[in-house]
């Protein structure tokens, strides 16, 4: 998943895991609606970001997950996020961008090229809870490993 200087990204906060999931780098998309809540974006590779909307899907709160974007070639997951998630985020395995609430916002259609929604937004759906998010995907992560683990 790919932002670009037109969505006003300032920062990035990046933790690589072993699966080496690239990090969001310049923006490619025109500015998205402004008229829209702004957000950061989590991107996280596609396997463990599916297994976090299973997660927060059957969770409790099955509003905790917002709108989620995938790449082209569904190598990537982009979970939109309040905007100053980036400044704490710490997650292995994947990246968060700041855009300090200047250009990234929720838009009726995916705001880089080529991309898609898994779940698109809607009306009255917030974005991803930051803490749900880091708590799904630890718990995929450990899924993932026993999966994995299991030959």
């Amino acid at each position: 998943m790919h932002l670009g200087t037109e969505t006003g990204s300032r920062t990035t906060a990046t933790t690589q895991a072993a699966t080496g999931a690239p990090a969001p780098t310049a923006p490619t998309a025109p500015p998205a609606d402004h008229g829209a809540e702004p957000c950061d974006l989590v991107t996280v590779p596609a396997r463990q970001g599916l297994e976090a909307v299973d997660i927060l899907r059957r969770g409790a709160d099955q509003e905790a997950v917002g709108p989620v974007l995938h790449d082209g070639a569904c190598d990537t997951l982009g979970f939109l996020v309040p905007p100053g998630t980036a400044e704490a985020w710490d997650v292995p395995g994947s990246a968060c961008t700041q855009t300090a609430g200047r250009g990234l916002r929720i838009p009726a259609e995916p705001p880089v090229s080529g991309s898609g929604w898994l779940l698109p937004p809607e009306d009255d759906a917030p974005v991803t809870d930051p803490a749900a998010l880091r708590a799904a995907l630890d718990q995929a992560a450990r899924l993932i490993e026993a999966a994995d683990n299991c030959s």
